[in-house]
């Protein structure tokens, strides 16, 4: 089969999708109101599946922030942060995720994706070995794949099984990185990370965690599972994204081990593309202090989840983990899914669509994010459009 042949394929997909009226990808945001509102359809619509997880997007400081730095300094760097793509806005950025992390350095990457793309593919390599949690987002396959080193995926959330593959592996475990996530972004459950660090310990192996969807929701300070883990001291590399809670573009890793600033000279992604624009750092910067300073903002997020998850609940929907800012309905039936997908489109709530193979345990989701800006009224048409959707 020849390249374009392969268009073929993907035009099939696409077109099984159009047929059932149930494509993501043709869905758009024909005007955004606020962090909770756009409309969609002509039709004005509740927000419910955007990450936008403590509603900063449209707020007036990050907005100000974001325009001063776009009329100072530009709309764009033009180069890699090896070139000239090193502002003094990136630097400070990365200085302020160390100290609120209390490490001694931090790296910026231009999104989420690359910082895990780039954090593994400049930390390990052919001869390494690497061990993920079977339902790791695609930018820590990648990233895996992009190293050379040799990976093998262990059961979800299962630290018996890490244990018996760590073991397995004999003399090579010990310094070996496990690759693990705070939240998990399908089914919206936490990793019992105290337990994974015990194992990585007694095989003095590293441990990585991405907090792309738990930066700023847990933990007492914001930091996130690991902090609410009680392991920011034995983690040896945390990575996250702006694009979540800080409501901006790029993605960071923090470690406690001095020499990540290093990585730099070793990470391809890193090199090789231009780095974060001015404004999407001087947003994420201003996020990054809300996160410090606005405690109220998690309490609000996690009252919205609360009410959220007891209304679906109360419905007797099959949720797919305990309360967080990820709540996923699961759908034994495809049509199922998507006539309900549809349904509360047309009554004016939008959620995430996901079908097999993206979905973890290959049934489909729809896929709620809470948001800090949603007010009690908005998560009830929520509740209330499921509750339609179902009879529909």
């Amino acid at each position: 089969m020849s390249i374009t042949e392969r268009f073929a394929e993907l035009e099939n997909t696409r077109r099984s999708l159009a047929e059932v009226n149930a494509d993501p990808g043709s869905l758009i945001i024909e005007r955004i109101l606020s962090a909770t509102e756009a409309i969609i359809k002509g039709r004005r619509t509740v927000l419910a599946g955007t990450n936008n997880y403590l509603g900063l997007t449209f707020e007036a400081g990050g907005i100000e922030a974001a325009s001063l730095a776009l009329h100072e300094q530009g709309s764009g760097t033009t180069g890699s942060r090896m070139a000239n793509g090193s502002f003094a806005s990136h630097i400070a950025l990365e200085q302020a995720f160390a100290e609120f992390y209390g490490y001694p350095g931090a790296m910026i990457f231009s999104t989420g994706y690359q910082a895990n793309l780039g954090v593994l593919a400049g930390l390990v390599r052919a001869g390494d070995k690497v061990l993920i949690d079977a339902h790791s987002h695609a930018s820590i396959y990648d990233g895996c794949k992009l190293s050379g080193a040799e990976f093998f995926p262990f059961r979800h959330n299962d630290p018996d099984d890490l244990h018996k593959r760590l073991r397995r592996l004999g003399a090579a475990a010990k310094g070996a990185l496990v690759v693990a996530e705070g939240l998990y972004s399908m089914l919206g459950d936490t990793a019992p990370l105290a337990e994974v660090m015990a194992v990585v310990d007694d095989y003095a192996a590293y441990l990585m965690v991405d907090e792309a969807h738990s930066l700023g929701i847990y933990g007492e300070h914001g930091l996130g599972v690991c902090e609410a883990a009680g392991i920011l001291d034995r983690v040896d590399f945390i990575t996250g994204t702006f694009s979540k809670s800080l409501g901006s573009l790029g993605g960071f890793c923090v470690s406690r081990h001095e020499q990540l600033n290093l990585l730099r000279y070793g990470s391809r992604p890193y090199i090789f593309t231009a780095s974060a624009s001015p404004s999407t750092i001087a947003s994420a910067h201003w996020a990054l202090q809300q996160i410090k300073t606005r405690p109220q903002l998690r309490e609000r997020l996690w009252a919205n989840v609360d009410r959220l998850y007891q209304g679906l609940l109360k419905m007797g929907y099959h949720l797919s983990a305990a309360p967080s800012p990820v709540i996923s309905i699961r759908v034994e039936v495809l049509t199922e899914a998507l006539s309900m997908w549809n349904a509360l489109l047309e009554y004016g709530v939008y959620v995430n669509l996901v079908l097999p193979p993206a979905s973890p345990d290959g049934a489909p989701l729809l896929r709620c994010s809470v948001s800090a800006a949603h007010t009690f009224e908005q998560i009830d048409t929520i509740v209330s459009a499921f509750a339609a959707a179902r009879e529909s």
